[in-house]
């Protein structure tokens, strides 16, 4: 399991109780590295018009994924991300980058 950068502003967000634990449940995890082929393919996906611009932290998270050759890439969102509706133009951008397109879907999916 990994997590990101991004996991980390995300969770720190709202209730500081909270993000507190939220913090803690995810001190260990090692974090994906940003490069340079990470913020090529989430631009492409803003491109691309799959992604909004307004939802660039999304395009962030599946760039990462796919990038760094996870497997999986688990979130609740299903607006941009776990959207069965765009997952094929998603992995599309992806393969135009060469890159693989994680298997995207929310945890319940998984189990």
């Amino acid at each position: 399991m990994y997590i990101s950068q991004f996991v980390l502003d995300e969770i720190a967000l709202g209730n500081p109780n909270q993000a507190k634990k939220r913090m803690n449940m995810v001190k260990g995890i090692p974090l994906l590295g940003i490069t340079d082929e990470v913020s090529i393919l989430a631009d492409d996906l803003i491109k691309s018009g799959v992604i909004p611009k307004k939802a660039a932290a999304d395009s962030a998270h599946i760039a990462l994924a796919a990038v760094h050759k996870m497997d999986f890439l688990l979130t609740w969102n299903c607006t941009h991300i776990a959207n069965a509706a765009i997952k094929r133009k998603i992995e599309k951008v992806c393969q135009k980058d060469r890159f693989v397109c994680p298997v995207i879907c929310t945890p319940e999916e998984l189990l």
